[in-house]
């Protein structure tokens, strides 16, 4: 936990540059029966449905500049993982010296796995330019990308969506409209906090 809290103390540098990420599955829900539109503009939705499968979305955000990406894949695997991160350090942060990459400790979050999708020389690259820290086991509270994904569900996705294809629509119009915000979040629990109000989960000095 305070590795994670430390990390978020750090100022600013655009040469490392702090991300977060993580997932969360959508399911996708067809209409049984066309919903209704009132006279006053309510509309009605019948609690019936048809179920059209799972998506999860993988959110990456900089929270220190507004910065979020957002991406919808069919599956929650390793190589999912991999293949987000390689498309975010490439094609976003192409430049970094460093980044560092915040997460919870997942199964699926396997950097050997960047060797399954890359070549030796290009893995190994983009493992030295990475520094992962994790969240602790039931702390994934702290991952600031969970933020993120909260809002998103709030604004975009909460809704019934039938396809693949329309979610992406949805997604892709949110982060953008998003990223031109900038809307950055504002981290103040800090190490010192988590030694007061948090001082049950410390173990017990031996003296």
């Amino acid at each position: 936990m305070e590795a994670v809290l430390d990390v978020y103390q750090r100022p600013y540098d655009p040469n490392h540059p702090l991300l977060c990420l993580d997932e969360s599955p959508k399911q996708l829900i067809s209409e049984v029966r066309t919903p209704i539109v009132t006279a006053q503009g309510t509309t009605l939705v019948d609690y019936e449905y048809q179920r059209e499968g799972v998506c999860d979305i993988y959110m990456v955000c900089e929270p220190l500049v507004g910065r979020r990406y957002v991406s919808v894949r069919d599956s929650h695997t390793r190589l999912d993982w991999a293949a987000v991160v390689i498309d975010v350090v490439t094609n976003h942060y192409p430049h970094a010296t460093k980044i560092t990459l915040v997460q919870d400790n997942l199964s699926a979050h396997q950097v050997s796995a960047l060797y399954e999708l890359l070549p030796p020389e290009q893995a190994r690259a983009l493992v030295e330019k990475l520094e992962v820290v994790f969240t602790p086991k039931h702390g994934s509270w702290l991952n600031m990308a969970e933020v993120e994904l909260s809002v998103l569900a709030r604004q975009c996705t909460d809704e019934r969506v039938a396809k693949k294809s329309i979610l992406v629509e949805k997604v892709q119009a949110w982060e953008k409209r998003r990223n031109a915000e900038q809307v950055k979040i504002v981290w103040q629990f800090t190490t010192a906090d988590a030694r007061i109000k948090l001082r049950h989960l410390y173990p017990t000095i031996v003296s």
